[in-house]
């Protein structure tokens, strides 16, 4: 049995920094994930003037219920989608001119569902090259707060952003919500800003989010259960193979952790315990449909082990990951054709068919969880390499050296 000890959340931990900057008082962060994303947040709350402290097991933030300490700043928010998405947001309850942008990748990525919704608010954002795109410059004087409607069929970003900014403005918010992609990413952050001591009301589709602002408080980040799908799959995938990861359990914030349901309908042999999953390979990996719109990060890593299955493997509802750090959807079935496996797609949809699996290297765009997903692919199929292995740095980066631990404790 491997027991493997996955790095924290990198959305709990996105989220843990805006709501420690915006809190009154110190809080502590344990156990934070350290990595591209992640550090790029904590860098972009530093140009906007907070202080954040970094060691190695625990991040210490001065909160700011006030908003950015500076009058001015240039933040550069990298490829990161929770850092490009939130920090606009935490700056607009603030007072003065903040200008963003971010790296080519995540350019590409639309905002403009919430940029309009703070727009609504009243807020003073504006794009300079395409409209719902960074570069945008947020010339801040507080949000009075309101009425708003906002889309969140494309992220769930969206909506966590709105949730986050609600206290710290001066009526609160009633967020209307006409559509929403994977909700439980919302609940992780209503459970957060629980914590925080704010407590969020839904009536149907409206979110009431009262005003008063955050507390400071100490918050333990809990291990990244997107990151720990890559591992739970690779004991899938091997017959008697075993893997546990403590840190998630029947308690775990994270919908992600939910992808070893869909093992189990497979055939893997899942425990669920307290404090700790444990996922075992039976040596059978059955085909099935499932829908995955609300866990839809862990898609890749159904893709990339479904040429194993039995029978067809039928990913139904995830238009978003079209939307991701690349199209996620097309870059899984042109990797897929690669290898030699038969694979058909449509606007929502991918249908892989079992069958062997060749040796090839995969493109990975740029993205962390494409390269993290076909390494499991190449537990059971030798030959395998990646463009551009380095890309794991955005949320794990050292995956490949806990990979290559696992494959000799499970795989021999």
């Amino acid at each position: 049995m491997a027991l493997v000890d996955i790095p924290g959340s990198k959305s709990i931990t996105a989220r843990a920094l805006f709501l420690a900057a915006a809190a009154d008082g110190v809080t502590t962060l344990q156990r934070p994930l350290r990595s591209d994303d992640t550090e790029g947040f904590a860098e972009g709350l530093t140009r906007l003037g907070y202080r954040v402290g970094r060691a190695p097991d625990a991040w210490r933030v001065d909160g700011r219920p006030e908003g950015p300490a500076v009058a001015e700043a240039d933040v550069y928010c990298r490829d990161g989608a929770t850092t490009a998405r939130f920090l606009p947001t935490l700056a607009a309850a603030g007072h003065g001119t903040y200008r963003f942008d971010a790296s080519p990748q995540m350019r590409r990525r639309p905002l403009l569902p919430l940029t309009r919704a703070l727009r609504d608010l009243g807020v003073d954002l504006r794009h300079e090259e395409a409209e719902g795109h960074h570069p945008l410059t947020v010339t801040a004087a507080g949000v009075e707060g309101g009425d708003v409607v906002l889309d969140a069929g494309q992220s769930s970003q969206y909506l966590t952003a709105l949730l986050l900014l609600g206290p710290l403005t001066r009526t609160g918010l009633r967020i209307e919500v006409t559509d929403l992609v994977s909700a439980p990413y919302v609940e992780i952050t209503i459970a957060m800003m629980r914590a925080f001591g704010v407590e969020v009301a839904r009536e149907g589709d409206v979110f009431v989010v009262p005003p008063g602002g955050y507390r400071a408080t100490t918050y333990a980040v809990e291990p990244d259960a997107s990151t720990a799908s890559y591992f739970f799959a690779a004991a899938a995938v091997t017959p008697g193979g075993e893997v546990t990861v403590p840190g998630l359990g029947k308690g775990a914030l994270q919908g992600d952790l939910g992808f070893v349901d869909v093992l189990r309908r497979m055939g893997a042999q899942v425990t669920v315990g307290a404090d700790r999953t444990t996922v075992k390979g039976t040596g059978r990996l059955n085909g099935l449909t499932v829908a995955m719109r609300d866990i839809s990060d862990t898609m890749p890593t159904l893709a990339a082990i479904a040429p194993f299955a039995s029978g067809p493997v039928r990913i139904e509802d995830v238009a978003n990951t079209r939307v991701k750090e690349c199209d996620r959807l097309d870059a899984c079935a042109e990797n897929l054709r690669r290898l030699g496996v038969d694979v058909t797609t449509g606007p929502d949809w991918i249908e892989i068919q079992p069958g062997p699996v060749a040796p090839g290297e995969i493109k990975t765009y740029g993205d962390h969880r494409i390269v993290m997903s076909f390494a499991v692919t190449g537990l059971r199929s030798p030959g395998i390499s990646f463009d551009d292995p380095g890309c794991v740095r955005k949320t794990f980066p050292g995956f490949h050296e806990a990979f290559a631990q696992l494959r000799k404790d499970i795989a021999g």
